[in-house]
């Protein structure tokens, strides 16, 4: 009998070892691996845009492996899709909107207050003020650099248009400051806004009509449409100089530009400090480029009849 007791009560042990187990598991949401929800919003396909996302894409999987989980939608250069993408993202609640560029940015910024946004594709976070939940990288060139580079291809240049999108803050704010180094250098500077993407055709015609060279900025628009524009000012013979290697390798001859795709793995390592290690938003610090390449279009430059200096990168 005494040995029945033993057993009895051996096994009442174990089985209140067996509960305190699973009640620990149960209450410590520690012990069982997260998932966490990521909602991309990028504003328009273009190269530069498709790269950043490409490279966040592929770091935080590599960080976190299957258990990261994305929804990526794209807005389609439309603000008001921008807007509905963001407000879903915030009613799904997901862990974390990448947001790639400036109107996603915008969007998200107005669909939550709580949700952690990291932007990229950004070249001035000057809309921030208030906001404890953003944080990103930008995509911020060397507009000194740029406006060098166009002398140093085409030294008897006397007058460059700037043809961009009047809509898009980050372009006029390029616009701006691309102008003063211009003008330093005793360049004239024409500016040729387009309002939209209907305008871009006759507007890069005027440009091509009136100046020796054009200079488009990190522009999404322009980016969208570079073979509308290449059909203009490559007849006219006209060079282009952009901002980054996704419009020059539709209708430029150079460019000094970053990587893209290096600047959403950049993102990405500011995603997983967020939902991993819990560093909040707003105690990180805008990240930029590290590095710019000097790249030229190859075929655009043998048509156009331009000679490429040493130093330079061709575009694949």
């Amino acid at each position: 009998m005494k040995t029945k007791k033993k057993l009895v009560v051996l096994a009442v042990f174990v089985c209140l070892i067996v509960i305190a187990a699973v009640a620990v598991v149960l209450l410590n949401p520690g012990t069982k691996e997260k998932t966490y929800n990521v909602g991309i919003l990028q504003f328009v396909q273009h190269d530069a845009l498709d790269q950043a996302t490409k490279g966040f894409q592929d770091t935080l999987t590599a960080k976190l492996g299957d258990k990261v989980k994305f929804d990526v939608q794209n807005a389609s250069g439309d603000t008001a899709n921008c807007s509905t993408i963001a407000t879903t993202f915030a009613s799904n609640g997901v862990d974390l909107i990448m947001a790639n560029a400036t109107p996603a940015v915008q969007s998200a910024m107005s669909a939550t207050a709580d949700i952690p946004v990291v932007g990229t594709s950004v070249t001035v976070y000057n809309f921030l003020e208030g906001a404890t939940n953003v944080t990103g990288t930008s995509d911020l060139a060397p507009l000194d650099g740029q406006a060098n580079m166009i002398l140093e291809l085409f030294p008897d240049t006397k007058t460059v248009g700037i043809l961009y999108c009047s809509a898009e803050a980050n372009s006029v704010y390029q616009v701006q400051e691309v102008s003063k180094y211009l003008a330093a250098l005793n360049v004239d500077v024409k500016e040729f806004p387009f309002a939209d993407s209907n305008d871009v055709a006759s507007v890069a015609q005027m440009a091509s009509d009136e100046v020796d060279v054009i200079y488009i900025p990190t522009d999404n628009t322009a980016a969208a449409y570079t073979e509308t524009i290449a059909n203009v000012v490559l007849p006219a013979k006209v060079p282009v100089v952009a901002g980054e290697s996704g419009i020059c390798s539709g209708c430029g001859v150079a460019t000094l530009s970053i990587s893209y795709y290096d600047l959403g793995c950049a993102t990405a390592e500011m995603a997983y400090d967020i939902l991993v290690n819990g560093t909040k938003p707003a105690d990180m610090e805008i990240k930029y480029a590290p590095q710019f390449t000097k790249m030229y279009n190859a075929a655009n430059a043998a048509e156009l009849g331009v000679t490429i200096p040493e130093g330079y990168t061709a575009i694949e």
